[in-house]
């Protein structure tokens, strides 16, 4: 009776998983060459090539010009006349991948590790190829992201992710190349903190978080150490950190206000870390210390209220534009894990705050690129580099015209379907719509 109880609820539970998932399989290997021919090309460092071609073959552009190609034989050529051809856009911050659903599903969340020091967390191992919300985002031509965890002081390591894949070791693209940490900041004590013990000494909020800076300065002098001797036992945390004093891996820092990126960056030329900041709400107030030591900037978000009630309100919208003027190296990464589509919109934006249309593709695709350690093999359409890109019908940073019908990731032929577009189709045929997706 209690196999056949089983049995049941299996198949139950097997039928209710199975439901609307989009059937989208990682596309093979390139066998042949391919030619994009007629096409606008946007480069990616500021250069278009119109009425342009570009040829790959196995995973590797070959040739990209003006004109027609010399030579098309043996390929798949793609009339792309009208059209646009943009590097994919890499998220460099996100937790796709990691987390399926925010609420009430917390088997679905895998972003967060238990503790306050994890430098030894892999967000790698943790990584769904198989996720939902994968596919909608490659939808709209975001080709590679780094799914980054969070949560304590230092939240783990990360990796680059290529978003066509079987598995995560099939999805690696570049492996543990960062660190993240959370910088303290002082945060008042809430009116529901449980009250101390009488006779207790109570710590203000600057003295927790001279006590946190403490710990962190600690940590990394004894990591440090570690990483120059020949310790007789293995730590598992300090061997994590090893890359950020050999130049291996760079030190994420989630760090807003002004005060606390003056002390990330004094704390990487301390130690001999490459630092970048993540957010960077008040990075306009600090840009001369922000180029001098060569730190990048990865604006959290555009599409938000500014920090301070008497900041401009389109602050949030001008950043990237400051940015550019001051010499800094700045990217895009956008806010959580479904709204990553949102990406290429919230670039196009800033193009009305200053920003030319191909300093915003550059934003997303070179820049990024740089940031992340990967511009020698993708983030632009350069011969040599991984074939990365996607073609549009339209503007790509435009919500209204954006249309990307063909998308290939180290020259494999993407499927863009997702479940968005499964459900689209399934009510227009119940309704009578004709569907064009």
């Amino acid at each position: 009776m209690k196999k056949i109880t089983f049995s049941i609820w299996g198949l139950l539970l097997g039928t209710i998983l199975a439901y609307g998932q989009a059937d989208i399989s990682p596309a093979p290997a390139q066998t042949k060459p391919v030619t994009i021919t007629g096409a606008t090309i946007h480069i990616g460092n500021g250069q278009v090539i119109n009425n342009g071609y570009i040829t790959f073959d196995k995973g590797k552009i070959t040739a990209i010009g003006e004109g027609t190609p010399a030579n098309t034989s043996g390929a798949d050529v793609i009339d792309a006349s009208g059209k646009q051809v943009y590097p994919g856009f890499i998220c460099p911050a996100t937790t796709l991948g990691l987390v399926e659903i925010e609420e009430g599903a917390r088997g679905t969340v895998d972003d967060d590790e238990t503790g306050d020091i994890n430098a030894n967390v892999r967000s790698l191992i943790a990584y769904n190829t198989d996720s939902k919300v994968i596919p909608t985002v490659r939808s709209n031509g975001i080709l590679l992201a780094q799914p980054t965890p969070s949560g304590g002081l230092i939240s783990g390591q990360s990796s680059i992710v290529q978003l066509d894949a079987w598995n995560w070791e099939d999805a690696a693209y570049k492996t543990d190349i960062g660190i993240h940490m959370n910088w303290p900041v002082i945060r008042p004590q809430g009116r529901r903190r449980a009250q101390p013990t009488p006779g207790t000494p109570q710590e203000s909020p600057e003295e927790r978080m001279l006590k946190a800076l403490d710990a962190i300065d600690n940590l990394f002098t004894e990591a440090k150490a570690y990483a120059e001797a020949k310790p007789a036992v293995i730590n598992l945390r300090f061997e994590a950190m090893k890359g950020l004093f050999n130049g291996t891996k760079k030190l994420f820092v989630n760090a807003d206000g002004a005060k606390e990126i003056l002390q990330a960056i004094s704390f990487g030329k301390k130690l001999g870390i490459q630092v970048v900041i993540v957010g960077g709400k008040e990075s306009y107030l600090v840009t001369d210390a922000l180029k001098n030591n060569n730190v990048p900037v990865i604006i959290r978000e555009t599409q938000a209220l500014p920090e301070h009630d008497d900041d401009d309100v389109y602050l949030p919208y001008k950043l990237p534009k400051i940015l550019q003027d001051a010499g800094v190296l700045y990217g895009l990464t956008g806010t959580g894990f479904w709204r990553q589509r949102n990406l290429p919109f919230e670039a196009g934006q800033s193009c009305g705050y200053g920003l030319t249309k191909e300093q915003a593709v550059s934003m997303i695709t070179m820049n990024n690129a740089k940031i992340l350690g990967i511009d020698k093999t993708t983030g632009t359409l350069e011969v040599g580099k991984d074939a990365n890109l996607f073609i549009s019908k339209g503007d790509a940073l435009d919500m209204i015209t954006i249309d990307v019908q063909k998308a290939f990731i180290q020259g494999r032929d993407i499927n863009l379907d997702n479940l968005h577009k499964q459900l689209y189709r399934k009510f227009a045929a119940k309704y009578g719509i004709k569907a064009n997706l």
